[in-house]
């Protein structure tokens, strides 16, 4: 189901994984056991493709036999095979439900699933009577309960092999809980399915078939007890096409709809710029300081927000949120992110408000033919917002001093937004025209948009560089 072949990882000049070399096979527990900071974490997210590899390659098999080869030091990385994930850090986002958690789960991993199957579930795990809640509700336990049956119930529910990876799923357990888990590892692995599970706990590493030992980072193979009675699991649920992309938009919807304050805070800043600039309009006089002035003026409120920090991008990092929806989507996960992130309604009608706050001050610019073509620099003002929304997430992922020198590459998409102003100054001026020489609106709109899709593309593949 996976092989290891050959993996090392560096986490800044330490070599957390050197030479890792082991297979997951239908059907067994593979415990990886070791002390803290002995690399477990490390290659079961490396496992998962979350990880880049200094060397070495993680390859998946398929039911069919097909490989897939999901991460490698040469940067290859595609999306992994539907599988069950439980991080260290639970991987959720406070504001889901407990509902929603488990429903979004089972749908990136191609389960379908009744109400009935769901509250036997969480019934089980004794979450069902915290069904509706909010994950920030739950008690530490309950939350750890939840990411559990999550990264299991993909597995739980399919009738075709699965792999499940779980990182320390005992902690924060009571004994009822470890109990609970021990009975569904047996299962599982009665039922074909294949777990690698993390973790220090000597109930769960008596529960593997295999155990291996993750010292220094290098792995020693031992047999496993393989204790425990299995327990009685739901039926398989019918199988659908995983929707992993269409879960993570929904997904984010759904977190916008419940909390939009940090939406709405982005265009604060930006209602502010506005009403400044409707004050200096009144103060200076528009006819000697030309149209770009006027045209900086209403393009700088959509290009504010753009430029700040989306929403998004925090909800991901909460409780490693993002690394969970990384593992599942794979390589396309940063490119779906920025543009969610880059919150395409706000520049559009963000410029048509400046402009009718604005122009009204001003005989620089005859209203109907702006109006025509302002969508123009409005709708590359788009492009901007997703290479914002990328820098950000890639800020938010590197290290403390990188991420500062990252953070500097914002300042690129001035260039742009002075392409788009040169643009609208002269739509104001001379009317749109369709010329390709430099000056012209839509050349100029060309050049932004060209800046501002290099400065994206730097910040999605950089990472995996």
């Amino acid at each position: 189901m996976l092989q290891a072949a050959g993996i090392e990882v560096h986490r800044g000049s330490r070599v957390v994984l050197k030479d890792a070399d082991f297979s997951l096979e239908r059907g067994q527990v593979v415990a990886l056991a070791g002390p803290n900071g002995s690399g477990k974490t490390t290659l079961l997210e490396a496992c998962a493709g979350i990880l880049p590899l200094t060397s070495g390659s993680v390859i998946w098999r398929t039911d069919g036999d097909e490989e897939r080869v999901v991460r490698d030091s040469d940067g290859r990385r595609n999306e992994p095979p539907p599988m069950g994930l439980t991080l260290q850090s639970d991987g959720m986002c406070g504001e889901e439900t407990v509902e929603e958690r488990l429903l979004v789960s089972l749908s990136v991993s191609g389960r379908s699933s009744d109400g009935n199957t769901v509250s036997q579930m969480l019934s089980e795990w004794g979450l069902e009577h915290r069904r509706a809640d909010r994950v920030s509700q739950l008690s530490g336990g309950q939350r750890r309960r939840l990411a559990v049956l999550c990264g299991l119930a993909p597995a739980v529910l399919s009738a075709d092999s699965r792999v499940v990876l779980l990182d320390e799923p005992s902690e924060g357990l009571d004994e009822s809980g470890r109990a609970l888990l021990a009975g569904w590892l047996r299962a599982l692995a009665r039922d074909g399915h294949s777990v690698l599970v993390a973790t220090h706990d000597e109930g769960v590493v008596r529960c593997a078939d295999r155990v291996l030992g993750v010292r220094d980072g290098n792995l020693a193979e031992s047999p496993g007890s393989s204790e425990g009675e299995p327990s009685r699991l739901p039926e398989p649920s019918q199988s659908i096409d995983p929707s992993t992309h269409g879960s993570l938009i929904r997904w984010a919807i759904r977190m916008e709809m419940r909390n939009p304050v940090d939406t709405t805070g982005r265009a604060t800043p930006a209602l502010v710029a506005l009403l400044l600039a409707y004050a200096l309009v009144g103060e200076i006089d528009l006819g000697h300081a030309g149209s770009d002035l006027l045209a900086a003026l209403v393009l700088v409120p959509a290009f504010i927000t753009v430029v700040v920090s989306p929403a998004l991008v925090r909800r991901l990092a909460e409780e490693d949120c993002g690394r969970w929806w990384n593992a599942v989507l794979g390589p396309a996960a940063r490119p779906t992110y920025s543009l969610i992130g880059a919150s395409i309604l706000l520049p559009l009608p963000l410029t048509y408000i400046s402009w009718f706050v604005l122009a009204d001050s001003s005989d620089v610019a005859s209203s109907s033919q702006v109006l025509r073509w302002l969508w123009l620099p409005a709708v590359v003002m788009i492009d901007v917002a997703a290479a914002a929304a990328a820098l950000h997430l890639l800020v938010a992922d590197l290290r403390r001093a990188s991420a500062a020198a990252a953070s500097l590459l914002l300042l690129v998409l001035v260039w742009p937004f002075l392409q788009l102003t040169d643009a609208l100054s002269v739509i104001m001026t001379d009317g749109m025209s369709f010329g390709l020489g430099m000056g012209d609106p839509l050349v100029s709109c060309i050049i932004a948009s060209l800046i501002s899709i290099l400065v994206w593309a730097v910040a999605i593949y950089l990472p995996d560089a």
